[in-house]
């Protein structure tokens, strides 16, 4: 059986013309009730970007 808490894992993904890059995390569910979006390196951009939750 699959473990019952509050964490859940979720795929950030940033897209740009170079190609598209993904990190995955978690996060929690019941303080981070909206989609995540953090600030993290891309090795596509050479740079920090916005990457964003996606299902």
């Amino acid at each position: 059986m699959a473990k019952k808490g509050a964490r859940v894992q979720v795929t950030l993904e940033h897209k740009c013309e170079q190609g598209v890059y993904r990190y995955h995390t978690t996060k929690n569910r019941r303080n981070t009730t909206d989609r995540l979006e953090l600030k993290k390196y891309s090795p596509v951009t050479k740079q920090h970007e916005i990457f964003k939750e996606i299902k």
